[in-house]
């Protein structure tokens, strides 16, 4: 069911601290209305978004006019954002709208936001009727529902025709609570359980809706409008921008996860590297969290919460522990929810550092020992830095040394690890190049006023001049996407992986009289000209890609800027790739058909697409439970190949497969080590490197 204020899409980055979330689209009130009065717009509010509107105009990077094609566009994703699964409004609603659609755009330039007001209240006039009819529903009792009728339910209605009548609205939640309900049945609830999950859960979201204030109103609409011109272009309102700043100060004790709100569920984007929940390695990106329990004490079910009141639950005080149930990634519902126990902390910096291990690989008789260096994020400590300590800890300083000491044992080439980096300091990643070439360019930014600013290293000293290999994946992204992007194109070494997240624009945080605005002011550009925005960073030879480009990356969401070029900055390369990539791609494809642990991951892959294609789910309790064991022995098979592949034993039952998960994650005593997968990238990308060698290269 559609939880009440959820979107789908990531709502604003913040700095990594020990639990690192996107900033909910509300926030939690301290008091709250108990009436459900219309809310309307305040002078403060009107006065904002004039601001918002000349600042759009005078600085975002694109300079779109603010005319009524894209009034359309604010009017379409305003709709979205409020009910994007169709659920509440009725046909008649939207019509009676129509003669907004193309009105936005005069009515915000003259500070006129009564019309998103009047659209807001009639959502929350729908909502209510809707949570009002579903709890009605409940207290009939979950015992006189019908599980052994075949029926269907529509999974993902988007694109769906909107209700023309209550009664349309009544048969979708009935078959929505129906479909709740038989996934708490499957997973092993009785009926007084369902009913008391379901109660609380659906009244939980009828209080929500009454302590709705006027800021959350606006915050919703305003983010509508500024996210027509990117995604990365953002209002806070002033409570939510309050929590941003705590964010930014590092200072949050929590698991250490990226989440969003999506649907109704709390959805995990990232894993912060290093961070309590990375370490327990049992949450995975596309989990989605069910309920949240402190310590030993009693559930509570979050299911349609606001992402905020999630986060509330999730956070604690370093050492204590808080519980989870989850649904993994690829499952379709509630039957296959597991639990998930995690010890709070704060991520340090030093766990944050980069890392080194040496992998040995044979080529022929011969034995080479490559250097790996696990870069998590791109960070310096500045305020160590700011006081003049001489030992301040930065990327750069601790790869540099990192690299002296894998020298000194005698290494034959060197893998940079960047996959999960989700970027960092700029000038970190700047100097970071550095290391590897002499005195050049960098990275291009371009801004508003197409005026381009060249970064660059002035050092002609190269700490490493050997072979080098650089690993990303989907969620590499932003100053990760530079470094990778500029490795590249110098011909200093090879990418290997997957495509990068996409993410190469530049924001910035503009004060306003009511709240901040977050805004795209810049872009940036390689050195060869192309952008690293949209597309990413292509590698030379690709591995499995565990994050659907779908779901994940730049590309995935919505009004995301374009990729373009610029002329190319002027650099001189060390090495032309382009004639070796044929056998090399030829040689790790022929490796990865072969290795036991890249085919799991491509038959993974290939499950969670058929899966994903799945648009109606059955509400008939025989049918499901076939499927669910279809899936289950499909997943068993697939583990089994693998373990047979290994010289492991096999196992009896998927429960087995997951149980065995969930002890290696409580019982990791050594969070530093690889999950399989992870070992067999950083082998094939060794493997590459080796084979990318000529004699003269491998003396070195």
């Amino acid at each position: 069911m559609s939880g009440l204020f959820t979107r789908k899409r990531l709502v604003a980055t913040v700095a990594v601290g020990g639990l690192v979330v996107f900033s909910a689209v509300f926030a939690k009130q301290a008091t709250a209305p108990t009436s459900r009065s219309e809310l309307q717009p305040t002078r403060m509010q009107a006065q904002t978004s004039r601001t918002v509107v000349d600042l759009l105009d005078e600085l975002h990077y694109e300079h779109r006019k603010l005319d009524d094609a894209l009034s359309a566009q604010i009017f379409d994703r305003y709709l979205k954002d409020l009910d994007g699964q169709r659920l509440y409004f009725l046909a008649s609603d939207i019509q009676g709208f129509e003669p907004w659609r193309n009105s936005f755009d005069n009515a915000l330039k003259r500070s006129d936001v009564k019309g998103p007001f009047t659209i807001f209240n009639r959502y929350q006039q729908r909502a209510v009727e809707r949570l009002d009819f579903v709890i009605g529903e409940i207290d009939k009792g979950v015992a006189r529902m019908d599980f052994a009728t075949e029926d269907t339910m529509e999974i993902d209605r988007e694109q769906a025709p909107w209700a023309t009548t209550r009664a349309e609205l009544d048969d979708l939640w009935r078959k929505r609570l129906k479909a709740a309900a038989l996934s708490l049945r499957l997973a092993g609830k009785t009926d007084a359980e369902i009913q008391k999950t379901l109660g609380k859960r659906y009244r939980s979201q009828l209080n929500n809706l009454t302590r709705t204030k006027s800021d959350d109103a606006f915050q919703v609409f305003m983010n509508s409008f500024s996210e027509t011109y990117d995604p990365h272009t953002e209002y806070f309102s002033p409570r939510t921008q309050e929590n941003f700043n705590i964010n930014m100060s590092l200072s949050l004790e929590g698991i250490g996860a990226v989440l969003q709100g999506e649907d109704e569920y709390t959805k995990i984007v990232r894993l912060v590297p290093a961070g309590p929940a990375d370490k327990a390695k049992q949450l995975k990106t596309g989990d989605r969290i069910v309920s949240v329990a402190q310590g030993d004490k009693e559930f509570v079910d979050v299911v349609g919460w606001r992402i905020d009141e999630v986060v509330e639950l999730i956070r604690g005080p370093k050492g204590t522990t808080v519980r989870l149930q989850v649904i993994p990634a690829g499952a379709v519902d509630e039957t296959q929810t597991r639990t998930v126990s995690i010890v709070r902390n704060t991520v340090k910096l030093e766990d944050q550092a980069a890392q080194k291990k040496i992998l040995t690989i044979k080529r022929g008789e011969e034995e080479l020992r490559i250097g790996v260096i696990k870069l998590p994020t791109f960070y310096a400590d500045f305020q160590a830095m700011q006081a003049g300590d001489p030992n301040y800890r930065s990327t750069t300083r601790d790869v540099k040394k990192l690299i002296n000491e894998l020298k000194a044992e005698k290494i034959n080439g060197l893998v940079l690890d960047l996959r999960n980096n989700g970027g960092g300091s700029l000038s970190e990643a700047n100097s970071l190049i550095g290391l590897f070439i002499g005195t050049g360019p960098t990275v291009q930014v371009k801004n508003a006023s197409d005026r381009i600013e060249l970064m660059g290293d002035p050092d002609p000293s190269v700490t490493y001049a050997g072979p080098l290999v650089v690993m990303v994946n989907r969620l590499s992204a932003s100053a990760a996407e530079i470094a990778a992007g500029a490795i590249q194109d110098y011909g200093r070494g090879l990418v290997v992986g997957s495509t990068t997240f996409g993410k190469g624009t530049v924001q910035s945080l503009r004060d306003l009289e009511h709240g901040q605005l977050k805004l795209t002011e810049a872009k940036f550009y390689r050195i060869s000209g192309a952008s690293t925005q949209h597309r990413g960073v292509v590698p030379d030879v690709t591995f499995p890609n565990i994050f659907d480009e779908a779901d994940v990356g730049e590309s995935a969401l919505p009004n995301a800027m374009p990729w373009d070029t610029i002329p190319s900055a002027r650099y001189f390369p060390y090495q032309d790739f382009s004639k070796q990539l044929t056998t090399l791609r030829q040689a790790s494809q022929t490796r990865q058909a072969a290795d036991p642990d890249f085919r799991y991951l491509n038959e993974n892959i290939v499950l969670a697409r058929e899966l994903k294609k799945q648009k109606t789910l059955s509400l008939k309790e025989s049918t499901r439970k076939s499927e669910k064991q279809e899936l289950d022995e499909k997943r068993l098979a697939m583990e089994n190949r693998r373990r047979a592949a290994k010289g492991q034993e096999p196992l009896k039952n998927w429960r087995e497969a997951e149980q065995a998960e969930e002890e290696e994650g409580a019982d990791a005593v050594d969070p530093a080590k690889d999950k399989p997968e992870d070992e067999a990238f950083a082998l094939e990308a060794g493997r590459i490197l080796i084979d990318s060698l000529t004699p003269q290269v491998s003396k070195r």
